[in-house]
């Protein structure tokens, strides 16, 4: 059972054990259970608590059953996860009952290898389908009737009651609509990072002067939804995503995120949750809710970021920025200019939005010209027909990191680099 929220386990649970008990009538008794709830079909069976733990009992010999039963083919496939799974039954000497085969399935029978292939399709298109109407529906409402649908609420709104749901069905039912409303507690506070911004303050600056003036984080003011965070202060990134966040404008936006199925947010090896391309937020056509900052000025504020100039009026340039790990930490070093050329820099997790102390480890500083010159004597990149700007597409296009040291710059694939505790 996949959509929790709309379906009664109880129910669910208790007619696919009367299909496979109809199933098997005359041939045997079921003699244990494995039901997933809140697992998406699309899963493999591994990725499913309880499917998983019923393939691994297929290798206790002492499992007490020949057989496994299926009360519903959409339930536990999904395109061709039935396929991939029958040499593992088969080796285990398991068989598998199916409704549509009214029996257990030959998978040597070319009948039976049909309507698996033509069942697994269906199962695929009946979750596309649903996908594709909902999430249709959904930007349509977003971008049409900017209407709220669902999530926490931005820091400086609360949610409010916006009247009975337009469907006549889910009204009487009791459902009805939301909106944001500004909360008198917070929404000055977002005011004042937009004017600070505009100023031409630091994002650390303002986090800085938040820490200071005591004034509680998102996290800290909603701990419960935020177990994974602290909670104890403002960051960089906290004040960043404030300030890019365009339904503070009066807009309803949807899809800046893609959904996430891990409920489990405290969990140490959850995904970090990345932002969808804007191409692909949908806006609200109208203003739904009180504005924070005008359009105006919340354009401006992304150029102060997009468009960051020296002293002297020009652009500096970084050819590897979000290639960089630091060695002795794990963590990405920063663009910084360093003696009127660029360069980079790792404060090993120490930010300009705290006070510093006595014990923060000295921060690393690597120019880029070094950088350059390093990986020149590195086989497999060294190459004298590249310049610089066509290394560093190289490093992007392959998904190159470059770990630094004090006297060295090594080549390396993935997210190997991990944070060292050591450096807090």
């Amino acid at each position: 059972m996949s959509t929790v929220e709309h379906q009664d386990r109880v129910t669910s649970q208790h007619w696919q054990r009367d299909c496979a008990t109809e199933l098997i009538a005359g041939h045997g008794v079921i003699v244990a259970e494995y039901f997933d709830v809140g697992c998406s079909r699309r899963r493999g069976w591994q990725q499913r608590p309880q499917a998983a733990a019923l393939l691994a009992a297929l290798d206790d010999p002492d499992r007490g059953f020949d057989a496994i039963v299926v009360g519903e083919y959409e339930r536990a496939f999904s395109a061709n996860q039935l396929q991939h799974l029958a040499p593992v039954l088969e080796q285990h000497g398991v068989q598998l009952w199916l409704p549509e085969t009214d029996g257990p399935v030959d998978h040597h029978d070319p009948t039976h290898q049909a309507l698996i292939m033509m069942l697994g399709a269906q199962s695929k298109r009946e979750v596309q389908r649903a996908r594709f109407r909902v999430v249709t529906a959904m930007r349509a409402q977003a971008r049409e009737q900017g209407r709220y649908l669902g999530g926490r609420p931005p820091y400086g709104y609360r949610l409010v009651d916006a009247g009975p749901h337009p469907n006549a069905a889910h009204a009487r039912w009791g459902r009805r609509l939301r909106r944001l409303e500004p909360d008198s507690a917070t929404a000055g506070h977002v005011r004042w990072m937009f004017t600070q911004r505009l100023a031409g303050r630091s994002l650390a600056s303002i986090a800085r002067a938040l820490n200071d003036a005591g004034i509680p984080c998102p996290s800290g003011i909603d701990p419960d939804r935020n177990p994974h965070r602290s909670g104890d202060r403002w960051t960089l990134r906290t004040v960043a995503a404030i300030l890019a966040n365009p339904r503070y404008t009066g807009r309803q936006v949807w899809n800046r995120q893609p959904a996430h199925t891990d409920t489990n947010a405290s969990h140490p090896d959850r995904e970090p949750i990345r932002r969808n391309p804007t191409a692909d937020w949908v806006i609200s056509k109208q203003r739904v809710h009180a504005a924070l900052v005008s359009e105006q000025d919340f354009v401006a504020t992304q150029a102060v970021r997009s468009h960051r100039t020296a002293d002297d009026g020009t652009t500096r340039n970084y050819l590897f920025t979000g290639l960089l790990r630091c060695g002795a930490c794990g963590r990405k070093m920063e663009s910084h200019w360093v003696n009127q050329r660029p360069g980079y820099r790792c404060r090993h997790g120490h930010t300009s939005a705290q006070r510093p102390t006595n014990h923060r480890h000295k921060i690393f500083y690597v120019r880029e010209d070094n950088i350059i010159a390093r990986l020149a004597d590195h086989a497999g990149l060294a190459s004298d027909a590249w310049r610089p700007r066509d290394l560093a597409a190289f490093l992007q296009r392959n998904k190159i990191t470059i770990v630094c040291n004090q006297g060295n710059c090594t080549p390396t694939t993935g997210e190997s680099a991990q944070v060292n505790p050591l450096y807090p």
